[in-house]
């Protein structure tokens, strides 16, 4: 699944893939939002783990699940 997070103030954006699902990144963005944790904690494919301070948090766009098809559409 492609995330993308906006960081207030800057220029550039953190795009990574990760093995959560949909459901597991809402609900944890849902809790920054909403006050209950100061930070946003996800993980990527390969382990690493993104930590954004919810005063900083601009937006997150969920990416889809599909994978990505190789090669021409008829």
């Amino acid at each position: 699944m492609d995330i993308r997070i906006g960081i207030q103030n800057s220029p550039r954006e953190i795009g990574f893939e990760s093995a959560q699902t949909a459901a597991e990144i809402e609900s944890a963005v849902a809790d920054v939002v909403s006050g209950s944790s100061p930070v946003l904690k996800l993980k990527d494919a390969k382990g690493a783990v993104y930590l954004v301070p919810a005063a900083t948090l601009a937006y997150v766009e969920i990416g889809t699940e599909e994978s990505r098809r190789i090669g021409f559409v008829a």
